[in-house]
């Protein structure tokens, strides 16, 4: 078994921001995989599938960003999961936009969400696919950017990014080691 949270706000208002990165790439992976979101469980939306017998979650915590540790602990303890039966993606800032960069363990950074799942777990390390947001040719404070409306022009770059971070999910799933997964998937 194997849980993937994509970290995101609930709500139509944060629909297609670039703080709904994890969301987004759960949903692209959902639908790969041939699942959707049916129930709602341990404050997160889950889809469930099998792949080669193999249960997989895909979750998108429903507490808003800054307490996404709480659906994450929930589900934990709701399937008996460890460290290294889940991963966690979302949106960075400090990663130039279209970058995908996934660790092993790290700190939360300045990510408020990460800071949550951090905090409520009490672990570090496990599995983070980050999706690169920074835009040089922006300058607004990282509050408002984070949560502004993906521009037309970047849908494409964000798209592929996002496709990317899904088939990464999915590989770590499907029981692919992190190295290789970030061998194949960083950049």
């Amino acid at each position: 078994m194997y849980l993937v949270v994509g970290l995101g706000n609930y709500g139509m208002e944060y629909a297609n921001t670039f703080h709904n990165m994890g969301f987004m790439a759960a949903d692209i992976l959902a639908e790969k995989l041939g699942v959707r979101f049916k129930k709602k469980e341990c404050e997160a939306l889950v889809a469930e599938a099998y792949v080669r017998g193999e249960k997989i979650i895909v979750a998108k915590p429903q507490t808003y960003m800054n307490n996404s540790g709480r659906a994450v602990k929930q589900l934990l303890a709701k399937y008996k999961l460890t460290k290294e039966q889940f991963c966690v993606i979302y949106d960075d800032y400090d990663l130039p936009k279209g970058t995908l960069r996934i660790r092993p363990s790290g700190s939360a950074g300045t990510h408020n969400g990460m800071r949550s799942v951090i905090g409520e777990t009490g672990m570090s390390e496990f599995t983070r696919i980050r999706v690169g947001i920074h835009d040089d040719n922006v300058d607004i404070p990282v509050m408002n950017y984070v949560l502004s409306h993906i521009r037309a022009a970047d849908d494409d770059l964000f798209y592929k990014a996002l496709d990317r971070a899904a088939d990464a999910a999915r590989a770590l799933a499907e029981g692919e080691r992190t190295d290789l997964v970030m061998n194949r998937y960083n950049g």
